[in-house]
């Protein structure tokens, strides 16, 4: 759903071609999507063939590949208005891979595991710092809406502040032998356990 209204809002104000599209993805929202090039043409042909954008030229530079320039339909803005509206209604609950890795954790070793942790907050304490020198990048442009973009980029960073204070947290505990006995009493479960005792 993302890639379709992220495309339509676009849309809206000018016809594009897909690589421009990749381009406003990666200037404007490159921080907080993962909308990947090659999915951005798999939905540009599938709205196409819903009505929702058209395509009305093919423009060519050179000795370059062509390019078909795309517009929004009117089916296309009321489409965008209602995927518009479905993502502010709906409150996402996160499901996180990570949390399966917790519950199989008695399957490594305990200094496996805080070496991951250490990795793992390494890379969030990375993430946040990319944020701040990119937040403080965007908005030193004078046409940049800057409350706006101080609201998005404080979203992502929150997040990540509370990631990484959670993972120093279980790193903190796993030195101090707080999950020891949890993870000896589940090793025993994985291995002598069967279905029949677990229903």
């Amino acid at each position: 759903m993302s890639t379709r209204l992220v495309i339509l809002g676009f849309l809206r104000g000018r016809s594009l071609y897909g690589y421009e599209l990749k381009q406003l993805v990666e200037e404007i929202m490159g921080d907080w999507t993962n909308i990947a090039f090659g999915s951005i043409y798999y939905a540009l042909d599938k709205l196409a063939q819903e009505g929702l954008v058209e395509r009305i030229g093919t423009e060519q530079e050179g000795s370059r590949p062509s390019r078909t320039v795309y517009q929004i339909t009117d089916a296309g803005r009321d489409e965008f208005l209602r995927l518009l509206r479905q993502v502010w209604d709906d409150v996402e609950r996160h499901y996180f891979t990570f949390d399966i890795g917790l519950t199989f954790m008695e399957a490594l070793s305990q200094e496996e595991v805080k070496s991951f942790l250490k990795k793992r907050m390494l890379y969030l304490e990375q993430t946040i710092r990319h944020l701040n020198t990119h937040q403080t990048e965007q908005t030193g442009d004078e046409h940049t809406p800057t409350h706006l973009v101080n609201a998005v980029f404080e979203h992502s960073r929150i997040h990540f502040i509370a990631e990484l204070e959670w993972t120093r947290g279980l790193l903190d505990k796993m030195e101090q032998g707080v999950y020891a006995a949890e993870l000896e009493w589940m090793r025993n479960l994985m291995t002598q356990v069967g279905p029949a005792q677990l229903s």
